[in-house]
Formats: C-alpha cells, sequence, structure tokens
C-alpha cells in the first residue's frame, strides 16, 4: 500500500489520530494547469474554451512545509468560479499571481512553478503542522477557508481582507485544495462540520463565507430583519446561501432564477418571492452598447408587485455587466447594491441619476476574513445554514465539473471526491444528520 493509500485507510477507519504517526507522502495526485499551455484557447470566446482540455491530473512533489502552515490530506474539494477562470485563463493566467507571488519571499518562491494545483475549497485531515502553529495538530478533522494573507504590514489587522498581501488560495496561490493534498495557513482552518460528509463539508468554504460577508457582516450590507434582498442567481453557488441567509436573519427575499427548476429548489429553501428572469424574457441590453431603462422599469415594477409595493433595500450582486444598470435602478432610495463578482463581465454601466439622486450605495465585497468565515461555518456546524451541493464528480472528472459550472448546467455547488473513495463518508454526528437531513439534501438530483 502507498503512504498515501495508508494515510486514506486510517481516516476511513475512523483512526484520524494515527496520521500524525504516518509518513507524509512525497508525491500525490493533483488538478493542474500548465504555464506552456495558457494561449491553447487563443481566438475563442470565453463561452467556447473548455475546462476539459486544460485541466490536468498530473503527480506532483509535496511542497515543503513552512511556519505557520499545515498539509492536509484532502477527502473531498469543490467547484469555484474561480476555477473557470483558472481553467480558461482569464482575465490573465493565474501563472502571472504565482510569479507575483514568488518575488515576495524565498518561502512564497515554492508557488512560482510551470504548473498550478487549482481549488479553493476542502475538507480533510491535518497531515503535518509547521512551526510555530498550535491550535491545530495531526490528525485533526477539518474544512479550509481561501483567505491567504501575510499580515506583516498594518494594513490587514482590523480586516485582513485589507492587507497588501491578500490573496486567494488555490487561485492567486499555489497548492489548492483540487487534489489529494493542500498547503494552508494554519489560520485557513477550520473545524469540519461533524454531521456531514466530506463532500458536503467541502462545498460551503468560499461560497458560504463569501455570502455572509457580502450580505450579513457590516463589511458588507449588515442586513437586518425585514429587509428585501434581491438575490440574482438565487440557486446558484452564492445565492443559495444568500438566499438561506435571508429567510434565516428575517429578511425578505426576491430570487431572481432563470428556470421553473431553479424556482422550486428556492421554494425548498422556503422563499415565496421569485422571478423567472427567462419566463418574462427581460432583455436589459438592446445592443453591446446600449442598455434599455424599459426593462429596467419592467424588472422594478416585478419586484413591487412580488413585494407589495416595496423595493429591494440590498441588491445580492454578482452577475455584473449584464444586471449592474438595472440593479442600480431597483435598489430602493438609500438602499444598497453589494457586489463581489462579474461573471458576465467586469466592465459595468449603470446610470448614475439613479444613484446619486436617489443616495444609493455600492459596496465591493471579496471573499471574508478569517472571523466572518469562522461564523460562517458555525451556522453550517450548527444546522443553521446547510451545505448546497447537488453533485460529485471524482478527480478525474474535474474538467467535466468545472464544464459544467462554466455553462451554468449546475446548481448549487458541485463537488469533486480527491481521497473519499465515494461520497456519504466522513459522519461523525448521525443524529444530528437526520434532523437536518431534508435541508443538506435540498440541491441533491437538481
Amino acid at each position: 500500500m502507498t503512504q498515501l493509500g495508508e494515510i486514506q485507510q486510517a481516516i476511513l477507519n475512523g483512526d484520524s489520530a494515527a496520521v500524525g504517526s504516518l509518513p507524509v507522502p512525497e508525491s500525490y495526485r493533483g488538478v493542474t494547469v500548465h504555464a506552456d499551455e495558457v494561449d491553447m484557447f487563443e481566438g475563442l470566446e470565453s463561452r467556447d474554451k473548455d475546462p476539459r482540455k486544460s485541466l490536468h491530473v498530473d503527480d506532483v512533489p509535496v511542497p515543503e512545509l513552512g511556519p505557520g502552515e499545515a498539509l492536509v490530506a484532502v477527502m473531498a474539494s469543490a467547484i469555484n468560479y474561480n476555477t473557470v477562470w483558472t481553467s480558461i485563463f482569464e482575465p490573465i493566467p493565474t501563472f502571472k499571481f504565482l510569479k507575483k507571488y514568488g518575488k515576495l519571499s524565498p518561502l512564497a518562491k515554492r508557488h512560482d512553478l510551470p504548473y498550478h494545483v487549482v481549488g479553493s475549497d476542502l475538507s480533510g485531515v491535518v497531515l503535518r503542522t509547521g512551526a510555530g502553529v498550535h491550535n491545530w495538530k495531526p490528525g485533526d478533522e477539518v474544512v479550509a477557508h481561501c483567505l491567504n494573507v501575510e499580515l506583516e504590514g498594518p494594513d490587514g489587522h482590523n480586516d485582513t481582507m485589507l492587507d497588501t498581501e491578500q490573496r486567494i488560495w488555490g487561485f492567486e496561490t499555489n497548492f489548492g485544495g483540487l487534489a489529494e493534498v493542500a498547503l494552508v495557513k494554519a489560520n485557513q482552518l477550520m473545524p469540519k462540520p461533524d454531521h456531514l460528509t466530506w463532500e458536503e463539508a467541502a462545498s460551503p468554504g468560499l461560497v458560504n463565507s463569501t455570502a455572509y460577508r457580502q450580505l450579513v457582516s457590516r463589511n458588507g450590507a449588515d442586513m437586518k430583519q425585514g429587509d428585501v434582498v434581491l438575490i440574482w442567481g438565487a440557486s446558484g453557488g452564492l445565492g443559495s446561501y444568500a438566499t438561506q441567509y435571508a429567510l434565516n436573519g428575517g429578511a425578505i427575499p426576491v430570487c431572481v432564477v432563470s428556470s421553473p427548476e431553479k424556482a422550486e429548489i428556492c421554494r425548498k429553501l422556503g422563499a415565496e418571492l421569485i422571478i423567472d428572469r427567462n419566463a418574462e424574457d427581460y432583455k436589459f441590453w438592446k445592443s453591446d452598447t446600449e442598455q434599455d431603462p424599459k426593462e429596467w422599469q419592467r424588472f422594478g415594477a416585478k419586484i413591487r408587485e412580488l413585494t407589495g409595493g416595496d423595493d429591494p433595500d440590498i441588491v445580492f450582486e454578482h452577475p455584473g455587466r449584464e444586471t449592474f444598470g438595472a440593479s442600480v435602478y431597483a435598489a430602493r432610495k438609500g438602499g444598497t447594491i453589494v457586489t463581489c463578482a462579474s461573471t458576465s463581465g467586469y466592465m459595468h454601466q449603470y446610470d448614475n441619476r439613479y444613484l446619486w439622486m436617489n443616495l444609493k450605495r455600492i459596496i465591493g465585497s471579496h471573499f471574508a476574513n478569517y472571523r466572518e468565515s469562522w461564523e460562517a461555518n458555525r451556522l453550517i456546524a450548527k444546522g443553521l445554514i446547510h451545505p448546497t451541493l447537488s453533485k460529485t464528480y471524482s478527480l478525474e472528472e474535474t474538467g467535466q465539473a468545472a464544464l459544467d459550472v462554466h455553462r451554468n448546467a449546475h446548481q448549487g455547488k458541485v463537488g469533486v471526491l480527491a481521497l473519499a473513495p465515494q461520497e456519504g463518508l466522513g459522519v461523525r454526528d448521525e443524529e444530528k444528520r437526520a434532523k437536518h437531513i431534508e435541508g443538506i439534501n435540498a440541491f441533491r438530483g437538481a
């Protein structure tokens, strides 16, 4: 049996404590992109770029373990949109991130390689910890959030997201979670929720923390009870958590989806006010360069029809270019548009009269700090927020999983098994799981 096989068997036997006594392997399998292939999609439109061609499963060396870091045996991971961006080399190849990081210090130089092990989620077991780590030990069952931060300067000490050397692990750093072993900073680790399987526990990390900061945190929209919250893509990776946070926090979600099937998922979560944008046939753009304010108005009227006359207090934005003009228009006077991404394009256009004359605010929100991630994970562990896993792939099928996300042919989150040989493993509290099984399975088979 290989060294990784012995580690895997110890974890599957429920003897995670034995992991610390087993040798660390010299290599592992990881999902990679290659620096010599960054031009492979040249001349193609984004929608035509195929992650199955650019994502590889390679044997790679286990990286050197530095101070304040941990090596984790990865049982499962998940697909995020940043893995799609990495795989199609947009907006820039991630090797530029790795090269820049590599110049920071001799230790950071490890990340500047001709291959990039991707992935920004994991659940697994700590293999080893570096010098100075005291909160975690080998054998601990963990999940990881994706904030990689140096914290040597003053800027990040009120909010680590503002640190000058803040990066997203597995996207702007190497040795990510779509692999059998991952390298993280110890302050990325959080306890694995004990009522979830490995794949369920791996799926919330990035999107759950992002939605928490964007909607709940004072660093974001600071949502309160009774707020009307317009949520784009309300059954997707981000939106499915925003919908849960709105419902859990006493707000009133207005869920925007693109099909009856996605509308039904929102209803299963408990939402009542739903707009199927395809059924309504909204066309916010007349052409590539001109938007249609009449369509904004029609959209706003639909929202008021559902809410009994109320405009959104908060707009949960992430599509970007396609929807941003409508979002700025739709928010109520004094309302907030909080944006964390631009999956339909980065160059946003809106009519500033609706912003300045109505005292609206636009807030930029990017991932979450450790405290926000910890709180978001704590809510998962307490069964107040549930994972939105719909489907799970093997490590070898990561390219197909990324293609599903790229083409929006998925619901919620798409998981990837690493060292876990099958789904359904890793549950430590069956009684708690039984109480929440309906919520846990809300997206299954969708």
